[in-house]
């Protein structure tokens, strides 16, 4: 069966912040101009929303500009924050409350709101829609298709009945192409296809290596009576100091009685033992957050990685006939911690670059360098210029030197010291040898405040047709056992989130088992193999998780 195609002007690779923004702006501009252009959306997820994962304090900034009136328009930002709090852990039992002077003044929440960046994203979609947009959930874009010239000629879908041996089921349907005059890649963070185009294309030359880190979410439902809606509570220090690791713990009171609280661990963390699932589990214990969960009922569980390298490993983001936006080029602005805005922006200015070329007609050029010239000219560059050292300053100095050094960049120089730290060893280069690390003791699930992996992923509402190629791919399936084993006590087994990678000892000896089913699409294994030797593809279109409002 061949593969059918369709043709738009403009396909779009994700339907999340980046992606349904520029979606958005994109229609509303050729309303303004009255040109007639052709806009689909395609995302892997079951539905929009389904894998879409933040903590989230959302500043509105982006929003403002894209629709000013998104009150009117019933736009989900429930809860206005009211009160700032930052802790510093300094063991399993005490902590700091730092006071407002201390911390760095771009992580203030003042005029910003507590969301679910699924529900946003879902009413971003019905925006989008409205505004004639095509919406496509439930189809994973497998494969980036190019023109004879080398440019980018849009997208493939991945194929639907294929056997885990590669035959074709009954089922079988193969995937669609979408062609399109410019491509705008908006997979989020590690996005696949943006892997392939910035190797392909050369995007990172002359940049820092892309830094990562990997957020553990949940959604409790407390107590009334502990419950202070607008309530946002950041923390560092304990538990990761204990294993020489850096990153920080979020608490946030939203709506109906619901704090979303999450761990994101920093992925340069040198200890193979170390799993930041367990980390986070060991942080709900702290008495700062027991106070908050006792009584507790947990409702959602997901996880995430998320570029941090900000402006000095951003690559160039476009290339002939695409662009690369939001978070699968790393637009989120380390210091604080935020990148639905910046990623929101991103996407507007890509959407000004394509109309401009699309009412150019034949003479329109396929390389939108001046993307490029528009996201150097607007307050998003400006955001991560003044942010530009916070992960070379967290790195290189650790969380309490580096967290100082960040307070007077930011508020004394306002982002603008005289120089750029350069941080150039990838995340994936920190490991030690096991031997030379001390392994943690990590407490048994009580199941009341700390839980299993595999509990956890239940309430992702994860699941992928069991009957398809593994979506995760090993370059050398001898590695795991004959070289990350011995070196690293094979460190996928603990910075999976989500129980996907055993060592299995039987009969024949020991062996590396992948339960791709369990996969809740987090890339951190794509990221943090100390080989590189594992990498992530599309599975079959509607797998995953089914996040409700993460």
């Amino acid at each position: 069966m061949e593969r059918e195609s369709m043709e738009f002007d403009v396909v779009i690779v994700g339907a999340g912040p980046a992606g349904l923004s520029a979606a958005c702006r994109i229609m509303q501009l050729a309303q303004e101009k009255q040109q007639e252009i052709t806009v689909c959306v395609v995302e892997k997820g079951s539905e929009v929303g389904a894998h879409t994962l933040s903590g989230a304090v959302l500043e509105p900034r982006a929003l403002n500009e894209l629709f000013p009136n998104w009150k009117e328009l019933g736009a989900p930002l429930p809860t206005p924050v009211t009160e700032d709090r930052f802790f510093f852990y300094t063991s399993a039992k005490k902590a700091i409350k730092l006071p407002n002077f201390m911390i760095p003044k771009p992580t203030h929440n003042d005029g910003n709101y507590i969301v679910s960046m699924g529900n946003i994203c879902r009413w971003l979609a019905e925006q989008a829609e409205g505004l004639g947009v095509e919406v496509y959930p439930g189809f994973a874009a497998a494969e980036v298709l190019y023109s004879e010239d080398g440019s980018v000629k849009g997208i493939a879908t991945g194929d639907m009945g294929v056997s885990a041996t590669g035959e074709h089921k009954a089922s079988y349907m193969p995937g669609m192409e979408l062609h399109a005059k410019y491509t705008l890649f908006a997979e989020g963070c590690r996005g696949h296809l943006g892997k392939q185009l910035i190797a392909k294309f050369g995007l990172d030359e002359g940049k820092d290596p892309q830094h990562y880190g990997l957020g553990i979410k949940e959604i409790w439902e407390i107590a009334p009576e502990k419950h202070q809606e607008g309530l946002v509570v950041h923390g560092l220090g304990w538990p990761l100091s204990e294993t020489g690791s850096s990153g920080g713990a979020f608490l946030y009171h939203a709506e109906n009685n619901q704090v979303y609280l999450g761990l994101i661990t920093d992925l340069n963390y040198s200890n193979p033992h170390m799993s930041p699932f367990q980390e986070f589990q060991r942080w709900k214990h702290h008495p700062e957050t027991l106070s908050t969960l006792e009584g507790a009922t947990r409702i959602s569980y997901g996880a995430r990685a998320l570029t941090k390298g900000g402006l000095n490993s951003l690559p160039k983001m476009h290339f002939p006939g695409g662009l690369l936006i939001g978070c699968d080029a790393g637009t989120l602005n380390g210091v604080k911690i935020k990148g639905n805005h910046t990623a929101m922006k991103s996407g507007m200015l890509a959407a000004e670059a394509v109309v401009e070329a699309l009412a150019q007609g034949e003479s329109a050029p396929a390389d939108l360098q001046s993307y490029a010239t528009k996201v150097e000219g607007s307050w998003l560059h400006d955001e991560l210029y003044r942010s530009r050292n916070f992960s070379g300053f967290m790195h290189k100095f650790g969380t309490l030197l580096g967290s100082a050094m960040v307070w007077i960049d930011q508020n004394i120089f306002g982002g603008k010291l005289p120089f750029t730290l350069s941080d150039p060893v990838p995340d994936y280069a920190t490991l030690k040898p096991a031997s030379e690390s001390q392994r943690p003791e990590y407490p048994k699930p009580d199941n009341v405040i700390s839980f299993d992996r595999l509990s956890s992923v239940f309430l992702s509402n994860t699941n992928h047709e069991e009957d398809q190629p593994c979506h995760l791919t090993l370059k050398d399936a001898d590695i795991p056992i004959t070289q990350n084993l011995p070196m690293y006590d094979e460190p996928a087994q603990r910075y999976c989130p989500a129980g996907v990678y055993e060592v299995v000892e039987d009969q024949n000896g020991k062996r590396f088992q992948i339960n791709a089913q369990n996969c809740v699409h987090c890339k951190t294994c794509d990221i943090k193999d100390p080989a590189q030797n594992i990498t992530w593809v599309t599975p079959e279109g509607f797998g995953g998780p089914t996040y409700p409002n993460m």
